[in-house]
């Protein structure tokens, strides 16, 4: 099953670390066959959110909601289970100073 892990930090947390790179954890998991995608994202302030009202397309500069943690990057994994899933994420060097949600993603066979 692939599991998203969505890596989380405050804004201060993510300037620190902004450039810190994963520690070797992206190349192990490579080695390991988990990796099916991923990637550091700019920051907040750099989005532009989109609605659709009536008909009509909204554009707003910057992310959707104020939030104290801001997403700055993301991994698909391939794991066997949430355990493995969350032992993986566990050993994510961002998890030592932000979090890391993971949640399970849907497959094609949860639309048929």
């Amino acid at each position: 099953m692939q599991y998203l892990l969505m890596i989380c930090g405050d804004e201060a947390t993510a300037e620190e670390h902004g450039t810190d790179g994963c520690g070797g954890w992206s190349e192990d998991m490579a080695r390991a066959g988990k990796v099916r995608g991923g990637g550091g994202l700019r920051p907040p302030s750099e989005a532009t959110t989109v609605r659709v009202r009536d008909g009509e397309v909204l554009l707003t500069d910057g992310p959707f909601t104020e939030a104290k943690e801001q997403i700055g990057g993301f991994v698909v994994l391939d794991c066997e289970d949430l355990d493995e899933a969350l032992e993986l994420a566990a050993r994510h060097p961002a998890a030592g100073y932000g979090s890391i949600e993971v949640r399970p993603m849907l497959g094609p066979e949860d639309f048929a």
